[in-house]
Formats: C-alpha cells, sequence, structure tokens
C-alpha cells in the first residue's frame, strides 16, 4: 500500500496550521525515538504539551475523518494524536522502521503510517519522503495539505533539507484491518465500486456492495 491523497487540508486549514506552528515550542525528535532510530534520527519534533499542537491536532485529525480515500485505505480503529516534524537546513532522517506499539504506555499498534505535508514544496530544497518497496524506492513530496499513506512495516527515510524548513504532521493508525493484503484488496473493491456505480444497475451495485461489506465483516476487528 502506497497511496497519496490530495487536499487532505483545505488551503485555509493550512495556513491555520502553519501559523500555529511558527509559534510552537520544539524539541530534539529523539525524545520519541527507540534505540535504533534515534541513531539516524536528526530533527526536532513540537513538543507534545505544546498550545499549538492542542490547536492543530483538532483540525488535523478531523480532516481525516472527513476524507473519504484515507478512510478507506486505513480503515482506522484508533489514530493516534499527530506528531508534527520540523526539519532546518542539515536535518534529515535515516532509513527506519517505525514502531510496532506508539504511545506511553503502549496505546496503538502501527498498521498504517501516513505522513501530511504542511510546507508548501518550494519553502525547501530536500526534504523528500523515501519509502522502500519490495523492488523500487519512491520518492515523496507533496504540495501543503496532501498526504502519503503507506504500511507502517515499510522501511523509510526523510532525505537531508538543504534549504528553508520542512514540516510534516505524522500519523499512525491501528486498522481494523490488520492485514496488509487484504486491507489493499477492500480499497481496491471500494475504489472498483465507486468508479463504476453510476454505470451499473441497483442490482450489480448491490452485489458488490454486499461483497465488500462481508469481506470487511470476515476481516475486521473491532
Amino acid at each position: 500500500m502506497l497511496i497519496q491523497i490530495p487536499n487532505v487540508l483545505t488551503q485555509d486549514e493550512v495556513e491555520f496550521v502553519l501559523r500555529e506552528l511558527d509559534q510552537g515550542a520544539y524539541e530534539d525528535g529523539k525524545v520519541s525515538a527507540g534505540e535504533v532510530a534515534g541513531q539516524v534520527k536528526k530533527n526536532l519534533q513540537l513538543k507534545r504539551d505544546a498550545e499549538a499542537i492542542k490547536k492543530c491536532a483538532p483540525v488535523m485529525l478531523e480532516a481525516l475523518k472527513r476524507n473519504g480515500i484515507f478512510q478507506a485505505a486505513a480503515l482506522p480503529l484508533k489514530i493516534r494524536e499527530p506528531m508534527v516534524n520540523r526539519y532546518d537546513i542539515g536535518m534529515n532522517y535515516g532509513l527506519h522502521v517505525d514502531n510496532a506499539l506508539m504511545g506511553e504506555p503502549a496505546t496503538i499498534r502501527s498498521d498504517v503510517s501516513a505522513t501530511l505535508f504542511l510546507s508548501s514544496p518550494q519553502a525547501y530544497d530536500g526534504g523528500e519522503l523515501v519509502i522502500q518497496e519490495i523492488s523500487t524506492q519512491r520518492r515523496i513530496k507533496l504540495p501543503a495539505g496532501s498526504m502519503v499513506v503507506y504500511a507502517s512495516t515499510n522501511s523509510h527515510r526523510v532525505e537531508p533539507v538543504t534549504r528553508g524548513t520542512r514540516l510534516a504532521g505524522i500519523f499512525w493508525i491501528q486498522s481494523m484491518v490488520r492485514d496488509e493484503s487484504r486491507r489493499d484488496i477492500l480499497f481496491d473493491l471500494n475504489q472498483i465500486l465507486d468508479s463504476v456505480s453510476k454505470k451499473i444497475d441497483a442490482a450489480e451495485k448491490m452485489a458488490l456492495t454486499s461483497i465488500y461489506h462481508n469481506l470487511l465483516r470476515q476481516w475486521c476487528e473491532t
């Protein structure tokens, strides 16, 4: 799974979040990294008790709730409050895999990860999110307000920033469907149903919808 979703935040929401984050209190990103990831993590993160995260997190979480593509791809059971990462010149995050359990104490299993780009791509150089797939690497740098969703099992890194500042919201999701291949099947079926719903009759649409929900019923955990 690797899905890019445009316009998760509206332009007004992007501008609001950036204004708040500009005055936010940041700390060394290593404080939230495990022993291995901490060795390759060189960035800043918004403090968990900062006023900016209290104002911005509800805006970002509400955007995920209303976005149909995100909901279909992640099938979220739990979403951890976002972490906001900041990369200034020279900062990067080396190759790593997200921890299986997130929170202190652990409150969710990380099945799906998502990066919500907050800075305009014109505001910084470098800083691409590089996600390792089986036989290739995907380099991703999206417009402000857009998101990439991927399996938490994928190794990934953030390239060094060489100009400007890169801000992004990071989410971890425990899915109702734990198995990635089953989530992929359900997402593909959901997208097919959306694309053909106006081209088929009511009985055919009902049949496809029944297949989707019967698979979801068989595979989901709540």
